[in-house]
Parts: C-alpha cells; structure tokens; sequence
C-alpha cells in the first residue's frame, strides 16, 4: 500500500489515496501506522476518497482506531494532496467530511504546489448537549469541573468534534500526561473529549497545548484551535481574530461575526512517500 506522510504544523498523519488503494480495516491500519517505533509513526490515518458533492471526501482515524468527525490540519494536507496531484483542481475546494462538507482557499506557490489553505470550519455548535456535554445548560461556559481532585473551569465548543478549554496563567506548566486522559474520559463527555490548556497573552494572542481525543499529546489540533478562537469571545478574554501558538507553530483563527463561521489558515506540508507491506 502507497502512502504519504504529511503534517499541518506537526500534526502529521498518514495519507493513503483511497481511489487507489485498498483499505479494508482503517481502524486496524490506523493503529498500525501510527505506532511511533513499531510503525511509520503519526497521530492517526486519513484515507482520501471520491464524493459526489464535494472534490474529494476524507475519512480520519485517530491512532487508537477511533474514527474522527473532522481534523482541521488534516483537511488542509487533503487539499494539498489532492491539488498537488491533479485529483482536484478546484479553488477553493469542497472537502467532504463526516462534519460536513467545508470549503478550502488554498495559497499556491510558485512551484504549482498549495503552501497555505485557510478553511472555513463553519459555525461552531454552542448547546451543551450537542457538543456533547451531559450537563442541562444551554451553553457550557466557565464551567466547573473536577478531575484528578482538582478544580477547574471549562468552556466547551463543538467544531463537529467536542473540544474543552482550560485557561491557565502557564500552558508550558501543565501535566499534559495526566490531567489529559482524564479529561477525555471523564463522564461529562460520553463521546469523550479533545482538551486545550490555554494561557492568554492578549486579546488577539494565546500559547495552547492539546491533549487529543484517541491520540493523546499532539503538536498541533485545528478544530482545536477553532474552538479557543470562539472560547476566547464568548468568556470575554480574546477578541474575534486571534494568532494561536502551538507547539508545532502557528494557525490564525477567525470568528466572523457577519456569518457565524471560524476561519483557520495554517500551512500544509508532505514530509515524504512510502510503501507500507500489505
């Protein structure tokens, strides 16, 4: 099976052209490529597919085997996959995932290849039950929560997969490791949870780190940083265009108040090709 391995601000994964190849368990595959030592190494597999409404279609797969709604750095390495070899052509394109069909601009290079992609991630899901979160309340902001016998305040944002932010005054300080399992399984959230540790630096400027549901410390998360941008608005601490910093570098969100959507642009990068033995 041919493969590329790409990343968007280091959150890499790997790529398999679906049209092309043939994936008869991604789940299992995913748990296999993903291994950091025993495989290629990524934060999961997305497989690109053909779609009747869209240009291409993505399926992802975090590096437990558990199947994603959306990646926000990884619909940016699908458009670039999917221009950079001729599969579409369009833009901006139309990426169809299981959040939605979202809409790539894509910054070409003068080499004919995509350097950045802004996304329109679309209008974030603000009602506690939908995100999910098994609270009774329209929209979970500030909100108490205890996990490893600590008190802590969430605000909660759905990009088509939940997201819980935490502010801290020191994103650097925080026990990822620990208090990260802990808040993706914690019985708040019966799909589980992706958690962001924020420190604020001003209204248009934060650091963040993210323990990723199904995948665990990533470098980078872009539904993620979609929902701090939103976060940041709706508790009064960042304005409605922020530069967020990453570990693996920066994305600049946007929540547009003339339609609702969150803008992200970040750069989409290919690392290299291989074959992974059937």
């Amino acid at each position: 099976m041919r493969f590329t391995k790409m990343h968007g601000i280091g959150n890499d994964y790997v790529y398999v052209n679906a049209l092309e190849e043939r994936v008869d368990d991604p789940a299992g595959l995913a748990r296999l490529v993903s291994d950091r030592h025993f495989g290629i190494g990524s934060d999961g597999l997305i497989l690109i597919l053909g779609d009747a409404q869209a240009d291409v279609r993505m399926r992802m797969f975090n590096a437990d085997g558990s199947e994603g709604q959306m990646c926000g750095n990884g619909i940016r390495c699908v458009a670039k996959y999917a221009w950079d070899r001729g599969l579409a052509r369009n833009n901006p394109m139309r990426v169809a995932t299981a959040a939605g069909v979202k809409t790539i601009q894509l910054e070409i290079g003068p080499d004919d290849k995509v350097a950045l992609a802004s996304v329109d991630m679309g209008e974030p899901i603000l009602g506690g039950r939908a995100i999910p979160v098994a609270l009774d309340a329209d929209r979970v902001i500030d909100q108490p929560i205890e996990a490893l016998g600590r008190s802590l305040r969430m605000t909660c944002v759905s990009m088509g997969n939940p997201h819980a932010v935490f502010y801290v005054d020191d994103a650097a300080a925080v026990d990822l490791e620990r208090i990260g399992p802990a808040i993706e399984n914690h019985p708040l959230f019966p799909q589980r949870v992706n958690a962001h540790f924020v420190q604020v630096h001003s209204p248009t400027e934060a650091t963040m780190r993210t323990w990723e549901r199904g995948s665990g410390i990533t470098l980078a998360c872009g539904t993620g940083a979609s929902a701090v941008c939103v976060a940041g608005v709706l508790t009064g601490r960042t304005d409605r265009s922020l530069l967020a910093h990453l570990p693996g570098g920066d994305l600049r969100l946007e929540w547009r108040q003339s339609d609702n959507h969150v803008i992200m642009t970040g750069p989409a990068a290919e690392v290299y090709q291989g074959v992974w033995p059937d």
